[in-house]
């Protein structure tokens, strides 16, 4: 077959040039994504030998700790750097307070005491600090006359999060949006002699619609029954106000900083990334995960290629890693080429 010759009336810079080849491809990619990128978010529930499928979240489960820690041993092995611990609280542990997020022996706990006498140091531990789990309100406060007050939700947190990192936690990491919660909890860990545990703060944590299926899996929909957290999450018109959010808990000690949700709000990673170069993490929350995997499960998406091309988007708007519940399917998908 005669071979075409492009007209001499063509450009000299031919964009597709540097595409033709996978070798060539992979010579000029500006970003890659790594398992080392990868936190693993991961529930746990009361019980042994005990899983439960949660139904919003296709293909995602609750683990009983025994459970948990062979599932945390397969992630370490496929060399993912951490995982994120989240606990369903049976009911009748709740009450307005949260207590049981200050109890030695709640779920949490007892999963990252297990896991670390499993795994040591092979692979970190993070452990949300919030109430949501523990109260009957299903905030992340305490609530006091309609309103989640901020300096006595301070303090159980500082305590929550103290009893945990006594438990073995790595990385303290407060999703609640209290203000000045990171100082507080720095302080109290620090007096603790606890001063090398790490702090992954949920800086700019958005009152978002992308959320039901986490609080499906935590158990707390219910005890919330349709009411917001407006008036402590942010705002998703408002991006300048991350950046204060940010810098405020760079201030008061965060060794790392997250954006929350994720693919909505990729342009406030970039800009955290830009503004202040530290560690910056995104969530690739429940609803991303749902929504991407349920139209996969239809057939209307390729699951895998979204899932991997979603996960680069993380690292191309400037993430430094990502928590996904695509974590340990990605990781197969990065090992084997």
């Amino acid at each position: 077959m005669k071979r075409h010759r492009a007209s001499t009336g063509f450009p000299r810079t031919r964009m597709r040039r540097n595409r033709r080849h996978e070798w060539s491809r992979r010579l000029i990619s500006e970003n890659h994504l790594s398992v080392d990128d990868l936190i693993w978010p991961v529930f746990v529930i009361d019980g042994e030998n005990k899983t439960e499928d949660v139904a919003s979240m296709p293909d995602v489960q609750r683990y009983s700790v025994d459970l948990l820690v062979d599932a945390v041993g397969k992630a370490k092995d496929l060399g993912i750097p951490a995982v994120a611990l989240f606990p369903f609280t049976d009911p009748s542990l709740k009450d307005a307070e949260g207590s049981e997020s200050v109890n030695p022996e709640n779920l949490v706990c007892r999963a990252v005491r297990a896991i670390k006498a499993a795994h040591g140091d092979d692979i970190g531990v993070m452990c949300d600090v919030a109430l949501d789990p523990y109260t009957d309100h299903g905030h992340d406060g305490l609530l006091q006359d309609g309103y989640i007050v901020n300096d006595a939700s301070v303090k159980v947190l500082a305590q929550q999060a103290l009893n945990q990192a006594q438990a073995g936690c790595d990385v303290i990491a407060p999703s609640d949006m209290m203000d000045g919660r990171v100082r507080e909890i720095r302080n109290v860990l620090d007096k603790a002699d606890l001063d090398r545990v790490q702090i992954m703060a949920y800086s700019a944590k958005y009152a978002s619609a992308f959320y039901g299926p986490f609080r499906d899996a935590v158990g707390s929909a219910p005890n919330l029954a349709g009411g917001d957290k407006k008036t402590y999450q942010m705002d998703s018109a408002n991006t300048d106000e991350a950046l204060r959010e940010v810098a405020l808990d760079i201030s008061e000690g965060a060794d790392m900083v997250m954006v929350k949700p994720g693919m909505p709000y990729l342009d406030v990673v970039r800009r955290v990334k830009d503004e202040f170069q530290v560690p910056t993490y995104a969530y690739q929350v429940s609803g991303e995960y749902a929504m991407l995997t349920g139209a996969a499960d239809r057939g209307w998406l390729d699951g895998e290629r979204v899932m991997m091309e979603s996960l680069m988007g993380f690292k191309r708007a400037g993430a430094d890693g990502v928590l996904s519940y695509y974590a340990v399917a990605a990781a197969k998908r990065l090992k084997d080429g």
